[in-house]
Protein backbone atom coordinates (compact mmCIF):
# COMPACT_ATOMS: atom_id res chain seq x y z
CA UNK A 1 0.00 0.00 0.00
CA UNK A 2 1.74 3.32 -0.95
CA UNK A 3 -0.29 5.65 1.28
CA UNK A 4 -3.35 5.92 3.74
CA UNK A 5 -5.96 6.60 0.61
CA UNK A 6 -5.16 3.19 -0.73
CA UNK A 7 -5.62 1.47 3.04
CA UNK A 8 -8.86 3.79 2.79
CA UNK A 9 -9.74 2.56 -0.01
CA UNK A 10 -8.35 -1.64 0.92
CA UNK A 11 -10.81 -1.15 4.01
CA UNK A 12 -13.80 -0.21 1.78
CA UNK A 13 -13.22 -3.24 -0.43
CA UNK A 14 -13.17 -5.49 2.58
CA UNK A 15 -16.57 -4.38 3.39
CA UNK A 16 -15.42 -3.30 6.64
CA UNK A 17 -15.76 0.54 6.37
CA UNK A 18 -18.75 2.09 4.91
CA UNK A 19 -20.29 5.21 6.73
CA UNK A 20 -19.61 8.22 4.68
CA UNK A 21 -18.44 10.36 7.56
CA UNK A 22 -16.17 7.50 9.07
CA UNK A 23 -14.57 6.87 5.57
CA UNK A 24 -13.60 11.09 5.10
CA UNK A 25 -12.42 10.39 8.58
CA UNK A 26 -10.15 8.17 7.58
CA UNK A 27 -8.60 9.93 4.80
CA UNK A 28 -7.98 12.56 6.81
CA UNK A 29 -6.17 10.84 9.61
CA UNK A 30 -3.06 9.43 8.57
CA UNK A 31 -1.99 5.89 10.40
CA UNK A 32 1.61 6.85 9.58
CA UNK A 33 1.46 10.13 11.86
CA UNK A 34 0.62 7.69 14.34
CA UNK A 35 3.27 4.77 13.77
CA UNK A 36 7.01 4.26 15.32
CA UNK A 37 9.52 5.73 13.06
CA UNK A 38 11.11 1.83 12.50
CA UNK A 39 7.67 0.85 11.49
CA UNK A 40 6.99 3.67 9.24
CA UNK A 41 7.09 1.44 5.97
CA UNK A 42 4.97 -0.83 7.49
CA UNK A 43 1.83 2.18 8.45
CA UNK A 44 -0.38 1.01 5.81
CA UNK A 45 -0.19 -2.70 6.64
CA UNK A 46 -3.61 -3.93 7.59
CA UNK A 47 -1.92 -5.62 10.41
CA UNK A 48 -1.28 -4.16 14.58
CA UNK A 49 2.43 -2.36 14.68
CA UNK A 50 4.26 -2.46 17.72
CA UNK A 51 3.83 1.00 19.75
CA UNK A 52 6.30 0.12 22.73
CA UNK A 53 5.21 -0.47 26.27
CA UNK A 54 3.69 -4.17 25.16
CA UNK A 55 0.74 -2.19 23.29
CA UNK A 56 -0.51 -2.32 19.95
CA UNK A 57 -1.78 0.15 17.52
CA UNK A 58 -4.46 -2.06 16.07
CA UNK A 59 -5.19 -3.79 12.78
CA UNK A 60 -7.03 -1.05 10.86
CA UNK A 61 -9.62 -3.46 9.75
CA UNK A 62 -10.50 -4.21 13.61
CA UNK A 63 -10.31 -0.16 14.31
CA UNK A 64 -12.51 0.69 11.04
CA UNK A 65 -15.07 -2.07 12.07
CA UNK A 66 -15.34 -1.07 15.74
CA UNK A 67 -16.34 2.63 14.70
CA UNK A 68 -18.36 1.35 12.65
CA UNK A 69 -20.54 -0.46 15.55
CA UNK A 70 -20.38 2.91 17.62
CA UNK A 71 -22.55 4.10 15.27
CA UNK A 72 -21.05 7.91 15.31
CA UNK A 73 -22.60 11.28 15.32
CA UNK A 74 -21.23 14.45 15.00
CA UNK A 75 -22.16 15.47 18.32
CA UNK A 76 -21.08 12.40 20.83
CA UNK A 77 -19.31 12.46 23.85
CA UNK A 78 -17.19 10.14 23.35
CA UNK A 79 -14.31 7.75 25.53
CA UNK A 80 -11.79 6.33 24.62
CA UNK A 81 -10.32 4.04 27.18
CA UNK A 82 -6.18 2.42 26.30
CA UNK A 83 -5.64 5.44 23.66
CA UNK A 84 -2.60 4.31 22.99
CA UNK A 85 -1.00 5.89 20.15
CA UNK A 86 -3.51 7.81 20.05
CA UNK A 87 -5.00 6.93 16.18
CA UNK A 88 -8.01 5.75 17.13
CA UNK A 89 -8.69 9.14 19.29
CA UNK A 90 -8.02 10.83 16.26
CA UNK A 91 -10.36 9.19 14.03
CA UNK A 92 -13.07 9.68 16.97
CA UNK A 93 -12.60 13.09 17.16
CA UNK A 94 -12.41 13.74 13.60
CA UNK A 95 -15.86 11.90 13.13
CA UNK A 96 -17.66 13.63 16.12
CA UNK A 97 -16.19 17.05 14.91
CA UNK A 98 -18.98 18.97 16.94
CA UNK A 99 -18.76 16.56 20.53
CA UNK A 100 -15.81 15.65 22.72
CA UNK A 101 -13.39 12.93 23.29
CA UNK A 102 -12.06 12.03 26.31
CA UNK A 103 -8.82 9.65 26.14
CA UNK A 104 -7.69 7.88 28.54
CA UNK A 105 -4.87 6.11 28.95
CA UNK A 106 -2.94 4.08 31.89
CA UNK A 107 1.07 3.86 30.18
CA UNK A 108 2.44 7.07 30.67
CA UNK A 109 4.95 6.31 27.97
CA UNK A 110 2.04 5.64 25.61
CA UNK A 111 -0.23 9.04 26.87
CA UNK A 112 3.32 11.38 26.05
CA UNK A 113 3.08 9.46 23.06
CA UNK A 114 -0.46 10.08 22.09
CA UNK A 115 -0.34 13.98 23.08
CA UNK A 116 2.79 13.81 20.75
CA UNK A 117 1.29 12.67 17.67
CA UNK A 118 -2.33 14.41 18.16
CA UNK A 119 -0.42 17.84 18.09
CA UNK A 120 0.44 16.92 14.52
CA UNK A 121 -3.59 17.70 13.51
CA UNK A 122 -5.80 20.57 14.85
CA UNK A 123 -7.87 19.23 17.07
CA UNK A 124 -9.91 21.08 20.01
CA UNK A 125 -12.27 18.59 21.01
CA UNK A 126 -9.62 15.92 22.61
CA UNK A 127 -8.78 15.59 25.99
CA UNK A 128 -6.29 13.14 27.31
CA UNK A 129 -5.63 11.99 30.51
CA UNK A 130 -3.94 9.19 32.70
CA UNK A 131 -6.42 6.27 34.04
CA UNK A 132 -7.05 6.34 37.44
CA UNK A 133 -7.65 3.47 40.05
CA UNK A 134 -11.06 2.76 38.05
CA UNK A 135 -12.17 2.15 34.65
CA UNK A 136 -12.92 5.35 32.61
CA UNK A 137 -13.89 8.35 34.29
CA UNK A 138 -16.13 7.87 37.12
CA UNK A 139 -18.73 10.68 38.13
CA UNK A 140 -18.80 11.52 34.00
CA UNK A 141 -21.31 9.47 31.36
CA UNK A 142 -20.76 9.09 27.43
CA UNK A 143 -22.90 8.55 24.55
CA UNK A 144 -20.14 6.40 22.85
CA UNK A 145 -17.36 4.19 24.88
CA UNK A 146 -14.46 2.64 22.89
CA UNK A 147 -12.20 0.25 24.91
CA UNK A 148 -9.39 -0.80 22.95
CA UNK A 149 -8.00 -3.82 25.32
CA UNK A 150 -9.38 -7.12 26.21
CA UNK A 151 -11.49 -7.21 29.33
CA UNK A 152 -12.08 -10.70 31.10
CA UNK A 153 -15.78 -9.83 31.59
CA UNK A 154 -18.22 -7.03 30.76
CA UNK A 155 -16.98 -4.10 33.14
CA UNK A 156 -20.36 -2.95 35.11
CA UNK A 157 -18.86 0.45 36.02
CA UNK A 158 -18.12 1.22 32.08
CA UNK A 159 -21.66 0.80 31.85
CA UNK A 160 -22.75 3.05 34.81
CA UNK A 161 -20.50 6.24 32.54
CA UNK A 162 -22.60 5.51 29.02
CA UNK A 163 -25.95 7.44 28.52
CA UNK A 164 -29.17 6.01 27.92
CA UNK A 165 -28.63 5.48 24.54
CA UNK A 166 -25.38 5.25 24.13
CA UNK A 167 -23.35 2.23 22.77
CA UNK A 168 -19.76 0.76 24.19
CA UNK A 169 -17.65 -1.23 21.54
CA UNK A 170 -15.50 -3.29 23.99
CA UNK A 171 -13.42 -7.05 23.41
CA UNK A 172 -14.17 -9.12 26.35
CA UNK A 173 -11.47 -12.88 26.39
CA UNK A 174 -11.93 -13.23 21.91
CA UNK A 175 -15.32 -11.69 21.85
CA UNK A 176 -16.11 -8.01 20.35
CA UNK A 177 -18.77 -7.44 22.37
CA UNK A 178 -21.28 -4.09 21.07
CA UNK A 179 -23.41 -2.86 23.95
CA UNK A 180 -26.23 -0.96 23.19
CA UNK A 181 -28.12 0.79 26.67
CA UNK A 182 -32.01 1.82 25.98
CA UNK A 183 -33.43 4.51 27.22
CA UNK A 184 -35.46 2.46 29.63
CA UNK A 185 -31.56 1.15 30.48
CA UNK A 186 -32.45 -2.14 29.08
CA UNK A 187 -28.81 -3.41 27.78
CA UNK A 188 -28.93 -5.02 24.28
CA UNK A 189 -25.34 -7.01 23.50
CA UNK A 190 -24.15 -8.36 20.50
CA UNK A 191 -20.64 -10.42 19.81
CA UNK A 192 -18.35 -10.89 17.30
CA UNK A 193 -16.06 -14.07 17.98
CA UNK A 194 -12.39 -14.13 16.64
CA UNK A 195 -10.89 -11.20 17.76
CA UNK A 196 -6.84 -10.94 19.71
CA UNK A 197 -6.33 -8.07 21.57
CA UNK A 198 -3.61 -6.63 24.63
CA UNK A 199 -5.06 -7.09 27.81
CA UNK A 200 -6.94 -4.33 29.85
CA UNK A 201 -5.21 -3.30 32.56
CA UNK A 202 -7.73 -2.69 35.49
Amino acid sequence: MINHYELCRHLQQRGVLKSARLIESFKTIDRKDFVSPDLQDEAYEDYPLAIGSGQTISQPYTVAFMLELLELEESDRILDIGCGSGWSTALLAQTARSGFVTGVERVPGLLALARSNLEKYPFTNIKLQAAGGALGVPGQTFDKILVSAAAKELPSGLIEQLNPGGIMVIPVQTDLVVVAKREDGHLERRAFPGFRFVPLIA
